[in-house]
């Protein structure tokens, strides 16, 4: 299975878990390795990872960013703040490849915004 179909089977774990209340073990239990990195590593640092998108979604409120959206965002910044092997702008492409498929028609300009001005700040720090 492509590391592709891995992060989308993490970001559907992360949406599943927050939707429904569904312990993450449960939903990722029979998942490949790389699934369940990513979706253990967003359930440990999502404090962490919704404070960057707090920061850098202007004109929006966590709360009102739609679940999905969220999730794939989550499963991006975990891989660009916590995988040396990935570079960002493959998290952020992959980011808005699920968002162009799965979410709605802005989603993947709001995504790619956000991932954007997150490396920026992050460059900006060091």
């Amino acid at each position: 299975m492509r590391r592709s179909d891995q992060r989308r089977d993490a970001v559907f774990a992360c949406y599943q878990r927050e939707v429904t209340g569904r312990p993450l073990a449960e939903l990722v239990a029979d998942s490949r390795p790389f699934t369940r990195e990513l979706a253990e590593g967003v359930e440990a640092h999502r404090e962490e990872l919704d404070a960057v998108i707090g920061r850098h979604s202007r004109g929006w409120e966590l709360e009102r960013i739609a679940p999905l959206e969220r999730c794939v965002m989550r499963v991006a910044l975990y891989e660009m703040e916590h995988s040396d092997d990935v570079p960002d702008e493959v998290a952020i492409d992959e980011a808005v490849e699920i968002a162009k498929e799965y979410c709605g028609a802005g989603a993947p300009a709001f995504v790619n915004g956000v991932l954007g001005a997150a490396v920026r700040e992050r460059e900006g720090a060091r």
